[in-house]
């Protein structure tokens, strides 16, 4: 066999197994609303929490960053890639997050990867929540340290892995994601830095889904507990409507891994343009409190609206909303249904989450308005009471 072959015939299984993926092409700019296959339906998936990707001031920030900084940065930040709008946005950042220094990643997921193996290495311990996003789950990895995997949220058993494992471990660090990007639950964080300061670990915190969300002035979800981890991640590509992603904490630790994470030594420097804009995106956000209020309430009324349906909705202050459904066919023809209604909501299967659990997952976003809504609503009622009767 090929290797053309082979992996033919590995697309075939997939297929077979109602797990190849196909992506939709958005045919317009992202807002509550996109164009799909010519016609406009309501968004419901995606992360554009406060409306912000198409908000008409970064719009400007950028267009004046490509007129006064042009396009790329050319090179990696360590050679000669780092500009003045880099060293802007990450003092901006890092005065968001009340932490001393950040340092901006092309994407969520190389700062975890570039964080996670910078920060620990072998002779070290890992303790990772089990739903941890996969870019933690790579970046644990990648490290090369010891990983313990303690039961989703549970404190006791973490608690007990760290008394097992932490004496022999150099140093120990916790990870977890601050809210989790599938099933839109929490992280105890407060409890977990106390945990680590016992055990004189660290605390990673991954607030990707937290930042502009929740907290004050959206400042995350270890702002609202009033703790500090030893290392946040953020991303830019969510609440803040941009691109890009950025790990803060103390000066000496951000150093550390501006030398030492390889998917920020070797990788070209965020597009400077872009970085240019991100101090405003900071402000917005900062001040949308009007945009966070909406989109609770949002968020609110259709887990209720479900919850009408006999659904099993968990309470949260994330946006995020799983309506699990079990196997990957019935959640894709959830979704197929829904679009011919008019509302675009992705089926999610494994591997993004645990087999058994494929689900829709709705969000939606502050710029939602009533109509579109109950349009939703409606769509929703009609599709879950055709596929889970």
């Amino acid at each position: 066999m090929s290797f053309d072959d082979h992996i033919t015939a590995a697309l075939l299984a997939t297929e077979r197994a109602g797990l190849l993926r196909t992506p939709r092409t958005i045919e317009t700019r992202q807002g509550p609303t996109a164009r799909i296959d010519g016609r406009d339906v309501v968004l419901l998936c995606s992360n554009n929490y406060l409306g912000h990707a198409d908000h008409p001031a970064l719009q400007g920030a950028l267009s004046s960053g490509v007129q006064h900084w042009g396009a790329g940065a050319a090179a990696s930040r360590l050679v000669s890639g780092t500009m003045p709008p880099h060293r802007a946005a990450e003092r901006a950042l890092a005065d968001y997050v009340d932490l001393p220094s950040a340092l901006l990643f092309s994407s969520g997921y190389a700062a975890n990867l570039g964080a996670l193996q910078a920060l620990v290495g072998p002779g070290d311990l890992i303790l990772s929540d089990a739903l941890n996003h996969a870019s933690v789950i790579d970046g644990c990895r990648l490290s090369r340290a010891h990983v313990e995997v303690y039961r989703h949220g549970d404190l006791d058993h973490a608690a007990a892995l760290l008394r097992q494992h932490r004496s022999g471990a150099r140093a120990c660090l916790i990870v977890t994601d601050a809210i989790f990007s599938m099933d839109g639950d929490l992280a105890p964080v407060a409890a977990l830095r106390r945990l680590a300061d016992e055990h004189d670990a660290g605390l990673l915190v991954d607030e990707a889904h937290s930042l502009g969300v929740v907290g004050p002035e959206g400042a995350g979800l270890c702002a609202a507990a009033g703790i500090r981890p030893d290392a946040l991640v953020g991303t830019l590509g969510k609440a803040l409507g941009l691109g890009g992603a950025f790990v803060a904490g103390p000066a000496a630790t951000v150093r550390w891994i501006e030398n030492r994470a390889r998917s920020f030594v070797f990788s070209t420097a965020l597009p400077p343009a872009l970085a240019a804009a991100i101090p405003d995106a900071v402000s917005i956000v900062r001040q949308d409190s009007h945009g966070r209020a909406t989109l609770t309430s949002h968020a609110g009324r259709l887990r209720q609206a479900l919850r009408h349906l006999g659904l099993t909705i968990p309470e949260s202050p994330s946006p995020i909303i799983p309506v699990v459904l079990g196997e990957p066919s019935v959640a894709m023809r959830a979704s197929a249904r829904l679009l011919e209604l008019g509302v675009f909501v992705h089926g999610i299967r494994p591997p993004t989450v645990p087999s058994g659990t494929a689900r829709l997952r709705v969000v939606p976003v502050a710029t939602h308005s009533d109509a579109h809504l109950d349009q939703a609503i409606d769509a929703l009622t009609t599709v879950l009471r055709e596929v889970h009767p």
